[in-house]
């Protein structure tokens, strides 16, 4: 049943479930559930990398039922921003929760030696994974748990790599081997709990009450992901298809953003990749449109003459940008690479690509030099790039452990703050669009991109007047307030033009769930409200928010921003919000 909760206790090796219809109704699932199962579960003040920590994974009321409910969402406290977490995962997860017989798991404790989690058709298992810990790749531990366990293409295998358990502060968590749980550092989380993996899997059935009503709107809805012009760009080219428009309007970070366009920009484009590396693409469950995107790399055999292996790597804008522009990679079988290894090592393709670029503006400032580094970043060498990420994971110094602790944190050590780009801690996303961007980032609850899509906003005002920092607030708030809903829903962000509040509306009726569209945009602001609320009990001030001193230098597709301007803006949020 979606109403029933999963307690896990791995301190204990004890599980147990409850009903809990009171928040499923009220909320949906997904984010509004996983906001107030972690506010009643966890200490805000708690240490993220220590037992008391607490894991919740959440669906909502429409996976398995409508197109593109497709996410997971995964809540905790970030031991990157030593606040809230939030990250989302697409795949098999969130279907395969709810075919296990649950709509959300709540993860307590912490198991003394390695193990794994083993969920299926409401049974639970803890299982040693002492013979898995320490296996240098991921994908090898995906390969090993698909011998292991039941349910063949009905399942989802979720785990961790070396940084995980090696306890980077922005270890990813792999999913079905091209998706992640990557930002803010589950992965670290999971690692310092010993739990290297959860398998779901199961056969539960989902009941509608009203079928007819049900069909109908499942067929618009299904029909219109095919035919939108929106769905339509992430099935031919993926996020991939933002390098080469960003990177016109001059919003590519590039460099570490010493630029925000790169001559590169043509060689690692979607369009290329679709060209010369494209080898197939793959849809999350339950998604009709198909936007992961698989390159391969082909190799000669180191000996013989005509063999060749091929291994196949997931695409997508945020690792082009924070492993190629941003480190100044154009080769794109040298960027492949790098994203492979960031999936081998479990780590967030975005902050490793970002504290990457801090490092190698550091050393040649001469802020570090090859004692720390071992070995000389340069831009564009991705060969050197691919033996830091090894060294991030394996922390062979002190430079590389305050390194995995996240840019911010080294930068602090080490200086050179004033290019660290960072938010709220965060690593920076792929976009220098304008202020709706940066502020987006810096008042986002997750201070992530899609929080409230400030970039998208910033490229629909070029040409025309700017909002005021008040109306550009507003603007923001609103947007991630639905965005609550959506992510409550557990859709995908991508389908959010086809998901619009009548359409959700028509949507929830056929299960039983009769809202009007006031209720349902209330209900988003109240979440949006309950995780502020969660986050200030963690710490977070937004009187303390540092806004990096290099997007001031490097110009935006609206010239250079004024710290005037984003300083006004904050405390217009501060005074609304506080």
């Amino acid at each position: 049943m979606l109403e029933d909760v999963l307690y896990v206790d791995l301190t204990n090796m004890k599980h147990y479930v409850r009903r809990r219809e009171d928040l499923f109704s009220e909320y949906l699932g997904g984010t509004g559930v996983a906001v107030q199962l972690l506010k009643e579960e966890i200490d805000p003040k708690v240490d993220p990398l220590s037992p008391e920590n607490v894991i919740v994974m959440a669906i909502g009321v429409l996976t398995g039922i409508y197109p593109a409910a497709s996410k997971l969402v995964a809540m905790f406290k970030s031991p990157l921003t030593g606040n809230l977490g939030e990250s989302h995962a697409g795949g098999r997860a969130a279907i395969s929760l709810r075919m296990s017989g649950f709509g959300a798991i709540v993860i307590k404790g912490a198991s003394r030696t390695p193990i794994y989690l083993s969920i299926h058709d409401g049974r639970v298992e803890f299982k040693d994974a002492s013979s898995l810990w320490g296996v240098r790749s991921s994908l090898t531990i995906g390969k090993v748990l698909r011998e292991r366990e039941p349910w063949p293409g009905l399942r989802s295998i979720m785990r961790i790599g070396r940084a995980g358990e090696r306890m980077v502060r922005y270890a990813s968590v792999i999913l079905e081997t091209y998706r992640h749980f990557g930002r803010l550092g589950l992965g670290a989380v999971l690692g310092s709990k010993k739990l290297k993996a959860v398998v779901l899997g199961g056969r539960s059935s989902v009941e509608v009450k009203d079928m007819r009503g049900y069909r109908a709107v499942y067929r618009e809805i299904f029909e219109e992901c095919l035919r939108s012009e929106a769905t339509r760009k992430y099935h031919d080219l993926g996020t991939a298809e933002n390098v080469l428009p960003l990177n016109e309007i001059g919003g590519l970070p590039t460099r570490n953003l010493s630029s925000a366009r790169f001559e590169g920009a043509e060689d690692i484009s979607g369009e290329s990749f679709a060209e010369r590396s494209l080898a197939r693409r793959v849809a999350c469950a339950h998604c009709p449109i198909a936007c992961i995107h698989i390159a391969f790399i082909r190799e000669r055999h180191p000996k013989e003459k005509y063999f060749y292996t091929m291994r196949y790597v997931g695409y997508d804008y945020e690792p082009i940008y924070a492993l190629g522009s941003m480190l100044g990679v154009s080769d794109m079988d040298g960027l492949l690479r790098l994203i492979e290894e960031t999936d081998i090592l479990g780590l967030d393709a975005i902050s490793s690509g970002v504290a990457l670029a801090w490092a190698t503006e550091a050393f040649k400032r001469g802020i570090v030099g090859r004692e720390e580094t071992i070995v000389e970043p340069d831009w564009g060498n991705w060969e050197a790039y691919l033996k830091m990420l090894e060294f991030i994971v394996e922390q062979p110094n002190e430079f590389y452990e305050s390194l995995a602790r996240g840019t911010e944190e080294a930068a602090k050590r080490y200086g050179g703050l004033e290019f660290s780009l960072t938010f709220g801690g965060n690593e920076m996303p792929g976009y220098h669009t304008g202020p709706g961007a940066h502020i987006g980032y810096l008042i986002g609850l997750r201070h992530s991109h899609l929080d409230n899509a400030g970039y998208s906003l910033d490229q629909r005002y070029l040409g025309k007047n700017y909002p005021d920092p008040e109306r550009l607030v507003d603007e923001l708030v609103e947007e991630e307030s639905w965005r609550q809903v959506l992510t409550s829903l557990v859709l995908c962000l991508f389908v959010r033009g086809i998901y619009k509040p009548e359409v959700v509306l028509r949507a929830l009726k056929p299960l039983g769930i009769e809202m009007d569209e006031n209720e349902l945009k209330e209900l988003g602001r109240r979440i949006y409200r309950e995780k502020l609320e969660l986050k200030k009990m963690m710490g977070f001030d937004p009187s303390e928010l540092r806004i990096p001193r290099r997007i001031f230098e490097v110009e935006s597709p609206h010239g250079l921003l004024s710290e005037e301007y984003m300083r006004e803006a904050l405390e217009k949020w501060s005074r609304a919000h506080s």
